[in-house]
């Protein structure tokens, strides 16, 4: 028989993403380029 899920966990509230976190995903972000070719996006990370 299927368990039912009906219970509401709480969340918590003091879920902080790290510095290094915050870091790579602003280098990520700087680094990641779109180039358009006819229709066709291509994607290239420039490291």
């Amino acid at each position: 028989m299927a368990k039912l899920y009906t219970k509401k966990t709480l969340a918590t509230s003091n879920m902080l993403p790290k510095k290094e976190t915050i870091s790579f995903l602003l280098n990520y972000s700087k680094a990641l380029h779109f180039i358009k070719v006819g229709n066709l996006k291509i994607e290239t990370i420039a490291n």
